[in-house]
């Protein structure tokens, strides 16, 4: 299996190959600079692993919620990308991705992921990791004011992403002692999307490289109860 995965939602921009098992990954934060950086960052890490385009099986990318512009970069080089090399795409949520990366630092089973989405909302979504690796999304992901986010079912779990860095107090107090830690600097990042592109693409979630779209959730947009990644 070799996967290229895309990520430029939020500050910060990555790439990333998952080849066999082992990943190669180029991360950056730095705002406003995605479409200077992710294509010699897909070339790096290509490089790197002494791949050309045309070994990879999938391209993954970060679908959203997040930056309009970043979505539309990471969703552009996909289907370019894609279109030209006739391989399938996979998307992937972006609070998905922190979740996993929580988990995976944390050794917990639940992710409280919330990204702050500017004018005093945020991008939320609970995700609960499953016994083959797999996440399973708990309600919606949904764009709202932190002090509308809904709470239910609510087993202790790890806090992460921009929102928390934002609205921690606000957040913590709601959680209501529901916390068992907070990472409020992380972002999405290509390595852990590989993963999670990875399963899906086992799974059958590969698209056509026309279906690279963005998931912006103030189009009203949101994932329905239950579905996965």
């Amino acid at each position: 299996m070799k996967i290229l995965a895309i990520e430029t939602s939020t500050e910060a921009c990555s790439a990333a190959v998952l080849i066999d098992g082992a990943i190669v990954e180029r991360y950056q934060v730095a705002p406003r600079e995605h479409h200077r950086l992710i294509l010699p960052m897909i070339g790096e890490v290509l490089a790197e692993c002494g791949l050309t385009p045309g070994q990879l099986d999938a391209i993954a990318f970060g679908r959203g919620p997040g930056s309009f512009t970043g979505l539309r970069i990471a969703a552009g080089v996909t289907q370019g990308l894609a279109l030209g090399l006739d391989l399938p795409v996979v998307p992937v949520s972006t609070l998905a991705a922190l979740s996993l990366d929580a988990m995976l630092t944390e050794s917990v089973d639940r992710a409280f992921a919330c990204i702050d989405a500017r004018m005093h909302e945020v991008y939320w979504g609970v995700y609960e990791r499953l016994a083959d690796g797999d996440l399973q999304l708990l309600g919606v992901e949904t764009v709202c004011p932190p002090e509308s986010i809904q709470l239910t079912d609510m087993t202790t779990g790890v806090g992460v992403g921009s929102g928390w860095a934002t609205y921690q107090d606000l957040l913590c107090e709601r959680m209501a002692g529901g916390l068992s830690g907070v990472l409020p600097d992380r972002f999405p990042r290509a390595a852990v999307l590989a993963r999670l592109g990875a399963i899906a693409f086992h799974k059958g979630g590969g698209l056509p490289p026309e279906q690279a779209q963005p998931v912006y959730l103030r189009d009203n947009v949101a994932k329905k109860p239950g579905t996965r990644l």
